[in-house]
């Protein structure tokens, strides 16, 4: 058989040309391929917490700031359609719905809201001021505090389509969740490259969440038999059992966060005390938004120095509303309210979060009502930082 012979410098040039003509087709196919090391566009924040901890007004601290689209508890609308499960089972359709509202997809929502839905359909959603200004509604600037009441008068008429319209034009979306108990169910939404992820844990001394629950009882109790996997039964809590679930979500959030973390989690998780909080509130806010890559405004200063130094601890009917109260009195009303017996019951099934969080057990009644006794210990450091990592802390 013939052999037909190929000059060599031909194959240079053919070789060549095709080298030259794959190199650049990955450089053009490269430039439309996401870059793992970049960060998206957004900034993602995780209010991370649990019923009664103060986390609406933490909330509130970041859904005023004209920068941050805000959700308060968007997974509320999972547990209500899918009430019947546990809250083990129902953390993964929480994640996803998270992870959708954290990319501005809504259509996540088409599960658990009827097809034809307003802004007001969304469970809170008058507690978003971006649901209350433009694009979301035309009766309120973006540089604007507003209230619930406002908002609700004028704004409850818009279309759902709102909601994902108004995410796609902030630079922070933030989300308030109660619904996590495992920081180990996160790991993908810490490790997806869409997300830029960072998990703010707020927590509160187990005291003062008894006293703050026993406000709203009946508010709780199917979320109390989701809690404790009752298949649907309502339960009122009245030997802390849900305390219990909760104390121990706290200690395992804190741990997995502080204890041999893995690599993802660095910089990206900040623990704060509701108590640290009301006793100086500018500081704690300062370097929440510091964490969050935000800056506090003067208008947010001067709101925020108001609705911490209102009169008295606040009513009964505002126990689910932001109002203006004497932050530090709240904090401490549990110690004159509570029995001393309820007391020690709840230090019993909650007193390694106690500890760990950095509250003092008391032993006695007089310890109890004696408010000179400080019973929030200094803040150590290695809670609050990467102090194993960072060795500045």
């Amino acid at each position: 058989m013939a052999r037909i012979r190929i000059p060599s410098t031909i194959v240079i040039i053919f070789v060549t040309v095709q080298t030259g003509f794959l190199l650049f087709m990955y450089a053009r196919y490269s430039n439309f391929m996401p870059q793992s090391e970049e960060k998206p566009s957004q900034v993602h924040i995780l209010i991370l917490s649990s019923w009664r901890s103060g986390s609406s007004f933490v909330g509130q601290l970041f859904s005023q700031h004209p920068s941050v689209f805000y959700l308060m508890e968007p997974a509320w609308h999972v547990w209500v359609k899918m009430y019947q499960n546990s809250a083990k089972v129902l953390h993964m359709a929480v994640r996803d719905l998270v992870r959708s509202v954290f990319l501005c997809d809504m259509s996540v929502f088409d599960a658990y809201m009827p097809w034809k839905r307003n802004l007001s359909d969304l469970f809170q959603w008058a507690a978003s001021r971006a649901l209350c200004s433009a694009p979301a509604c035309d009766s309120f600037q973006r540089t604007d505090i507003t209230s619930e009441l406002a908002c609700k008068t004028l704004c409850g008429r818009y279309p759902f389509s709102k909601v994902e319209e108004a995410c796609k034009t902030y630079n922070h979306v933030v989300i308030k969740e109660v619904r996590f108990f495992d920081l180990k169910v996160l790991y993908p939404l810490l490790t997806d490259p869409s997300l830029n992820l960072k998990i703010i844990h707020l927590v509160r001394d187990p005291r003062a969440v008894v006293k703050s629950r026993e406000q709203s009882v009946k508010a709780l109790a199917r979320d109390n038999g989701i809690v404790l996997s009752t298949n649907g039964t309502k339960v009122e809590d009245s030997k802390y059992k849900v305390m219990q679930e909760v104390c121990r979500s706290h200690v395992q959030i804190y741990e997995t966060a502080t204890l041999k973390p893995p690599n993802f989690l660095k910089d990206r998780y900040l623990m704060v005390r509701f108590e640290d909080l009301v006793r100086d509130p500018l500081s704690e806010i300062s370097e929440m938004y510091k964490f969050a890559d935000l800056s506090l405004t003067p208008r947010l200063k001067s709101w925020i120095y108001n609705i911490t130094h209102g009169q008295g601890p606040g009513k009964k009917k505002e126990a689910f509303k932001i109002t203006s109260r004497d932050a530090v009195s709240v904090s401490q009303a549990w110690r004159n309210v509570l029995s001393f017996q309820k007391v020690k019951k709840i230090q019993e099934v909650c007193k390694g979060a106690i500890n760990i969080l950095g509250y003092q057990l008391v032993d006695s009644e007089k310890e109890q009502r004696d408010l000179t006794l400080d019973l929030v210990l200094p803040r150590r450091q290695n809670q609050f930082s990467w102090s194993s990592l960072n060795p500045k802390h």
